[in-house]
């Protein structure tokens, strides 16, 4: 899909750039901070749309290179290849049995992406000197990436897990990082799930720019990702049974799948119970039980029941995928360089002129 995208967009755009007399195009560098709002962190509710559920103290950096290529006044096309990372903690929320679950996870991202830049207004003269130096342009845009995903996790000590021997949990306090080994989640499939390492997102955002001696751009860039995968944080579904690659490792992602451990749930179902006339814990007061442990772990035999008792992990929406998928968000200052340019069209119609100049005249002679 992406390639035939990009096909047409080159049939389109290639003629008309070759049959301009001059154009410019520009390279540059983007740097700033990457956000995610997905299964893992939140605030003080469930999961919310747009930017409710970022925490700003999880913000991680970003980087890409990109050009642009102006086709006119106002409309541009950009091709850009980027690196970011996404990360998130459920220890960051207030929200009572998202803090329970307990789940952590990181993703280094790299995305390719091509899309089309619309300025929605523009000052060529900043300064008001008549200088035409800076200029100012605000411009929006949308168009198509591609991104290459590996989400992550760190495992904590649960005492009742039988992962680590007596001398490896010695000193370990329940909760605390096992060590810092950083697994790769995809291959554990902890829900039982494959899904692919290759994603699409559609990109649009708002940003401008300021040109200095109509040659240097410096400005300022917020784009938000739509994809159509709920798996940036390998967090999904329910607490199905996991169906690693290596059937070696199930106990490990069994442990990944759930990391609520029996100190940290005593803690915070104390907390829930001084909360029972809070309206948002009521719905899980009206099922008439605190929570339970199980609630957070895989239990063998009801995946086979009808219609399943398995409790969910994270929020999806089966009839409608695209509801609950994961995004991301980048914040970045931008820095490039204009570079002009003429077409063959432009060297072979009036390329003359200029060599015209250089050339020795003889005075006719009557």
């Amino acid at each position: 899909m992406l390639k035939k995208i990009c096909i047409l967009w080159l049939v389109i755009s290639a003629p008309v750039a070759l049959l301009r007399a001059q154009f410019s195009y520009e390279v540059g560098i983007k740097t700033g901070l990457a956000n995610y709002l997905g299964d893992v962190g939140g605030k003080d509710l469930p999961r919310q749309g747009l930017f409710l559920d970022m925490h700003a103290n999880q913000s991680r950096m970003s980087f890409s290179m990109y050009t642009r290529l102006k086709y006119n006044k106002k409309i541009a096309f950009s091709q850009e290849f980027g690196y970011m990372k996404i990360q998130d903690a459920d220890k960051f929320s207030t929200y009572i049995p998202r803090r329970t679950r307990n789940l952590n996870f990181r993703n280094r991202l790299i995305e390719s992406s091509t899309r089309a830049e619309y300025t929605v207004w523009y000052d060529n003269d900043v300064s008001n000197r008549g200088f035409y130096n800076p200029d100012f342009k605000l411009y929006v845009f949308s168009g198509l990436s591609v991104f290459y995903s590996n989400p992550q996790a760190q495992l904590v000590f649960d005492p009742a897990d039988s992962l680590l021997s007596e001398q490896e949990a010695a000193g370990l306090t329940p909760g605390e990082l096992v060590d810092e080994t950083w697994y790769n989640l995809r291959q554990y499939r902890t829900e039982g799930a494959t899904y692919s390492a290759v994603g699409i997102a559609i990109p649009a955002g708002v940003g401008f720019y300021l040109t200095f001696n109509k040659t240097f751009r410096i400005g300022y860039e917020i784009c938000w990702r739509k994809t159509f995968t709920d798996y940036l944080d390998d967090v999904s579904t329910l607490y199905n049974k996991p169906d690693p690659e290596d059937s070696k490792t199930y106990p490990i992602a069994l442990a990944l799948q759930s990391q609520t451990y029996q100190e940290l749930f005593d803690e915070q179902n104390e907390l829930l119970a001084a909360e029972s006339a809070n309206p948002i814990y009521l719905d899980i007061y009206n099922s008439g039980a605190l929570m339970s442990i199980n609630d957070f772990r895989y239990q063998p035999g009801n995946d086979e029941l009808e219609g399943g008792t398995q409790s969910p992990r994270g929020l999806h929406d089966p009839n409608n995928p695209l509801v609950k998928t994961d995004n991301y968000l980048t914040m970045q200052l931008t820095a490039s360089m204009v570079i002009k340019t003429k077409s063959k069209f432009w060297r072979s119609k009036y390329g003359w002129v200029k060599n015209r100049s250089n050339t020795k005249r003889s005075r006719g002679k009557f």
